[in-house]
């Protein structure tokens, strides 16, 4: 149990490792070591000791799975462990993480949760944890490292494993029936409930439905889906978008049957570009596709794109800034946003975003009069930074993680793929009619490019609209490193050393060549943002950013780096309004700069 400990990774973002019996990472193998059926137990025994501590009723949980082969095992000790504990489960079987979390919202209060057993975007052979309550949401980052604590604290006392093994082994054997009895009932309930959640988050009002109905109606419209094998395969896309009158095809519809790399990006995403490139000669009314990971929370978007005459997938960052100009057009449209007669809103509204989110959003809100909010990566910080703000008088109707793509669109708390197809849908269907600007046409407004708009406008012209930085995807080679120091406070001490040097030698260059007269450096840690801080190892394990001003002293550039909490990888990032060329230079530079530190501490321990 030890080994299989030592090998996971406990963070905000989930409790994850391989629990494929081989230990490798691509593994197909449906079989759990004992060692992991004791680390699921655990898990488990954990958050029933957390919901005690506040349940006024035996706690309910619900518990679900991705489409990972050892999910079924792990879900079995899950569930063996709460039976016998005294719970009361609902088991939903393969569910998407927004769907579980949707039919969560109607558990009850105060005591009741769920556990999701997923390894989100990781491979296939890894598998894990997501825990919440009744809100719609995972854990805050703060409870999460309680959990954390409390879970290490179990599995180190040496009578856990019996303690375990008879939990297990005491589990109601008609209880357990009963359960595995009722899943398609429960699973019936959670798609119902999703549904109907889906559909208050993506109107907030029927006004706005009809319009987005009428406007379909004129303008049909088409998406296609790789499933990959996920969540999603059993979730209710196809008949959610048939009740809006999208027409829909998929791909690698069978849960389970997973075709090729789970994190939707890069070359994942060629399988549905090459279908929308097939279907929309077919079918003109396609034109845009999308592909989830394995618990479905996460998607990224392929288009057609009319001026190149082609199928294309957009960067993640591309498909959060679009998001978020729908949405915010939206609340210009149904009046949640309105202005004096000096253009400035006469409520706070804000975005929420994580640090790597690119500059290109600032732009987006700038535009609207809206603010932006930054937290350090994980959709807990993000979740949490909107509560705050939203408990502090700001609307926030959109937030999210730029840098992975996917929106989490209010009063929902978890990235959603049908809610960012559907803000991209908005856009091109809420027209301009009867005088009244369409959501484009708002845009197009606020953002002072009132040419760029025309009647016949498509997908080509939405995203020619965007604000024009270039962002190193998540994915890309360059954007990831391994690094073994494992203080990354004092690395990014050393970095600074070596980034001060570096400022000194090129700020003529970069004055010069890029317009860049200044740097402002901020750390992010959970929910906080701290500018200007003079030691940069104050940012810790947490996410680091510098930004570089122009003239005007308006940041247009930025480089960005942090370990990952969920994978043994440290990432980097640069994100250029110039363009491709400045970007690459930012990305190349901070490279160097990361392995030269890196390299300090190397030389350090080897001397010792």
């Amino acid at each position: 149990m030890t080994n299989a400990l030592s090998n996971m990774i406990l963070s905000h973002s989930g409790w994850r490792g391989i629990f494929a019996t081989d230990g490798c990472e691509e593994s197909r193998t449906g079989e759990v070591s004992p060692a992991h059926k004791l680390v699921a137990a655990g898990a488990a025994l954990t958050f029933v000791e957390y919901l005690r501590e506040t349940a006024a009723d035996v706690p309910l949980v619900l518990t679900g799975t991705d489409t990972r082969p050892t999910g079924p095992a792990i879900a079995e000790a899950v569930i063996r462990v709460l039976i016998a504990s005294g719970c009361r489960v609902l088991h939903a079987g393969v569910t998407a993480a927004p769907e579980i979390m949707a039919r969560a919202r109607n558990l009850g209060n105060g005591g009741f949760g769920f556990i999701y057993i997923t390894a989100s975007h990781n491979p296939i052979g890894h598998n894990g944890f997501k825990f919440g309550l009744t809100d719609g949401g995972v854990l805050s980052a703060e409870v999460t490292a309680k959990l954390t604590s409390k879970f290490r604290s179990l599995m180190e006392k040496p009578d856990t494993p019996a303690r375990l093994e008879r939990l297990m082994i005491s589990a109601d054997p008609v209880l357990l029936r009963e359960t595995y009895a009722a899943e398609r009932e429960v699973k019936k309930e959670t798609l119902a409930a999703y549904s109907a959640f889906s559909s208050q988050v993506a109107w907030a009002g029927d006004s706005i439905a009809r319009v987005f109905s009428c406007g379909i109606a004129e303008r049909p419209l088409g998406i296609c889906c790789d499933f990959n094998g996920s969540s999603r395969c059993v979730s209710i896309d196809r008949d959610f978008f048939d009740g809006l009158g999208i027409q829909c095809k998929a791909i690698n519809d069978k849960p389970g049957e997973i075709a090729h790399r789970i994190v939707p990006e890069g070359e994942a995403l060629e399988p549905c570009r090459l279908f929308l490139e097939e279907i929309h000669r077919r079918k003109p009314a396609f034109v845009t596709g999308y592909v989830p990971d394995c618990d479905g929370d996460r998607g990224n978007l392929v288009i057609w794109d009319e001026h190149l005459q082609k199928a294309r997938a957009l960067e993640a960052q591309e498909v959060f800034a679009l998001a978020c100009v729908a949405e915010l057009a939206q609340l210009v449209y149904t009046g949640a946003i309105s202005y004096n007669g000096s253009g400035k809103t006469l409520s706070k509204t804000a975005i929420a975003v994580n640090d790597p989110t690119s500059l290109r959003i600032d732009r987006i809100a700038e535009a609207f009069g809206v603010s932006v909010f930054r937290a350090e990566v994980g959709e807990a910080n993000v979740v949490g930074l909107a509560r705050r703000l939203r408990e502090n008088g700001y609307t926030v109707r959109i937030l999210g993680e730029g840098s992975a793509g996917g929106n989490i669109t209010h009063p929902s708390a978890v990235r959603d793929p049908l809610h960012t197809v559907l803000a991209l849908a908005k856009l091109l269907c809420i027209r301009t009619t009867a005088g009244k600007p369409g959501l484009f046409e708002l845009w197009c407004r606020s953002s002072g490019q009132t040419q760029m708009y025309q009647p016949n406008f498509g997908l080509a012209e939405i995203i020619a609209s965007l604000p024009p930085f270039v962002t190193t995807a998540t994915g890309a080679p360059e954007a990831v490193l391994k690094i073994t120091t494992s203080d990354h406070g004092m690395l990014k001490s050393r970095y600074q050393q070596i980034f001060l040097r570096e400022w000194k030698k090129r700020k003529d260059q970069l004055k010069t060549r890029y317009g860049i007269y200044g740097r402002e450096v901020a750390a992010y840690n959970g929910m906080e943002e701290r500018k200007d801080i003079a030691d940069f190892g104050e940012a810790g394990r947490g996410g680091l950013k510098i930004c570089f001003t122009n003239a005007g002293g308006l940041a247009v550039a930025s480089i960005w780096m942090r370990g990952s909490a969920t994978e043994n990888i440290f990432r980097i990032m640069a994100d250029a309004e110039e363009g491709r060329q400045f970007e690459r230079y930012l990305i190349e530079w901070q490279r160097q700069m990361v392995i030269e530190a890196e390299s300090i501490g190397v030389r350090v321990i080897a001397s010792q």
